[in-house]
């Protein structure tokens, strides 16, 4: 994840978020051993030491804004939005200073114009725990520049693949994409789990590992946009799928730079893993 000083492209990144504000509370026993949330606070703590020099700014594509068009947080200082519930009181006190950039926003919005997706602005969005919560440790000084972007309603993955494609260049103008979900999202298996959804998970991150590891941009986006069908898909992503769905922005975003699995742990006994292009 090193990066030159100049002329450098910065990586796009789809990495899990985990469980509302996991990070900043004692794990409960129904969220499974200490050392597997340990062990992905350690990952997103890496990233932020690893991707260097650090970025212009951080634009996030967030599992938990689902809009009509792709839509971009255009605050210059957004708020907290605590979209969590049944979690200790001092978790709703959290807060992430880091300014927004009505800049990257207009930035985004032309891009995405430009390549024929409507894109809206949303003035008041505050910073979402798929953005807030892994960029507490990714950048805890908070002195980063934060645009969030949401999903489009339908999670249809080649608009998203496109939506990728139309940001690309801003990985060349010191931009970290960052692409926040979960590589495996069924509520019900995390807390009623059964070898079955265990060995359909395994499956899953076999074939999702394999796929965004694909030498040729065109084939993976073929593969990934038939997630459906591979072995142990819809078992890993139940009832929706929009914490897949940043993957493939992130893939689009990759251009033909190959993907690799930089993370491999388990959350819950279910295997997730984290992604990098770049």
């Amino acid at each position: 994840m090193t990066a030159s000083a100049k002329g450098m492209r910065y990586p796009a990144i789809y990495l899990p978020h985990g469980a509302g504000p996991w990070p900043f509370m004692e794990i409960p026993a129904a969220f499974g051993p200490r050392v597997e949330w340990d062990a992905l606070a350690g990952y997103l703590r890496d990233i932020g030491r690893m991707v260097t020099p650090r970025p212009t700014a951080a634009l996030v594509v967030t599992a938990h804004w689902v809009a009509e068009r792709p839509t971009v947080s255009a605050a210059a200082q957004p708020t907290m939005l605590y979209d969590y519930s049944g979690f200790p009181p001092e978790t709703y006190r959290l807060n992430y200073p880091a300014p927004g950039s009505p800049a990257l926003a207009a930035r985004v919005r032309t891009l995405l114009n430009g390549a024929g997706r409507d894109c809206d602005e949303d003035a008041r969005r505050g910073y979402d725990h798929g953005t807030f919560v892994p960029l507490m440790l990714i950048y805890p000084e908070a002195n980063i520049p934060v645009v969030q972007l949401s999903l489009q309603r339908g999670l249809d993955p080649r608009a998203h693949f496109d939506i990728g494609r139309a940001l690309q260049s801003l990985r060349d103008e010191g931009v970290v994409i960052i692409g926040s979900g979960m590589s495996y999202h069924n509520m019900r298996a995390f807390f009623a789990p059964g070898r079955e959804y265990i060995e359909a998970g395994e499956r899953f991150d076999d074939w999702l590992t394999a796929t965004v590891e694909r030498a040729d941009p065109e084939e993976r986006a073929r593969e990934l946009a038939q997630w459906e069908q591979a072995p142990g898909g819809l078992a890993s992503h139940q009832p929706t799928y929009e914490h897949l769905t940043p993957l493939f922005v992130m893939a689009g975003a990759a251009g033909a730079d190959r993907g690799r699995r930089v993370y491999s742990g388990r959350l819950i006994g279910m295997p997730v893993s984290g992604y990098q292009f770049g």
